[in-house]
């Protein structure tokens, strides 16, 4: 268990973390969002000790990462692929982690393997592309087996193939029992792998809860119909205090009321229906509107022209 407990921390007058706490629990994937600013790679930091927080603990079954005596046995964490010594070749960069934590260098050529790397294990890490030296990353952070894993937009940079292969380690060692803690804006691989959120936004807890509840809380909902008697459908539909949408001729999707609803009003009518279907928003969508009050940069509309200056 990862629990984070009242973190804080602050930059001069700017506090980039405000009393974050949440718990990972072992055996899922939790994915750790939040826009650009949120905070989520200064909490991170400060998890692992790299950055000294102002106030607040985090604590993997009960111990800070400080107070482990051979950390990559138990918390293994990749936070920048690139922070590896350019002239050193990726077995090197491997065999110095494994020796400062008493692994044997047989494990290293194991992990090599594991993250695809062995033929190129002896190049120079300079050599390397972001993809190679993110699965350099993750072969350290795998070193000493660790019952925890953390990870900061571990697929950046890698290709489809990459992307699925990182995401299938991932769901693997959460099955076996292990604490996965993963950043990314990738939502779309977000959804596809994990099981709970941790939402933030500047510096504080938005929600924590599954995937499913959060889709369910903050995407929107509508109904997709077909019919080739659709005008009348649609009529009644708007008559009963749906919100109704015409994409075509024969399609239409209507809001503010469900399946069921739509289903037996064209019973009802004696409407033939080409289809009939809930539709939900995506991750994507929910992030969006859950975290639409705690976006710290601001894109403008592409649509909308700049103003001009009087």
């Amino acid at each position: 268990m990862l629990e984070v407990a009242g973190l804080t921390k602050r930059f001069g007058a700017i506090t980039a973390v405000d009393q974050l706490a949440f718990q990972v629990r072992p055996g899922v994937v939790t994915g750790f969002l939040g826009p650009n600013g949120s905070g989520k790679s200064t909490t991170m930091r400060c998890m692992l000790d790299l950055d000294r927080p102002d106030a607040g603990t985090t604590s993997f079954n009960g111990r800070r990462y400080r107070d482990l005596d051979r950390p990559l046995h138990e918390v293994g964490s990749l936070l920048d692929a690139g922070y590896v010594h350019p002239g050193r070749s990726g077995r090197n960069h491997l065999r110095w982690l494994a020796a400062s934590n008493g692994i044997g260098r047989k494990r290293v050529d194991e992990v090599l393997e594991l993250v695809g790397l062995t033929s190129v294990g002896g190049t120079r890490v300079r050599g390397y592309s972001l993809g190679m030296k993110q699965r350099l990353g993750l072969a350290g952070v795998l070193l000493g087996d660790p019952h925890t894993v953390i990870l900061d937009e571990p697929a950046n940079g890698l290709d489809p193939e990459g992307i699925r292969w990182i995401r299938d380690v991932l769901t693997h060692l959460a099955g076996q029992g292990r604490t996965v803690l993963v950043s990314s804006h990738q939502l779309s691989e977000m959804a596809l792998m994990a099981d709970d959120l941790v939402v933030i936004g500047q510096g504080r807890l938005i929600e924590q809860s599954t995937v499913k509840d959060f889709i369910d809380t903050h995407a929107e909902r509508w109904v997709r119909v077909q019919s080739p008697a659709l005008h009348g459908l649609a009529a009644a539909l708007t008559e009963a205090g749906a919100a109704v949408t015409t994409l075509d001729p024969i399609t239409l999707e209507a809001r503010g009321v469900e399946c069921a609803q739509v289903g037996e009003l064209a019973a009802r009518l004696g409407i033939v229906l080409h289809e009939l279907s809930p539709q939900t928003g995506s991750l994507e969508d929910a992030f969006l509107q859950a975290t639409a009050s705690a976006q710290v940069y601001r894109s403008a509309d592409p649509f909308q022209p700049p103003a001009v200056p009087q």
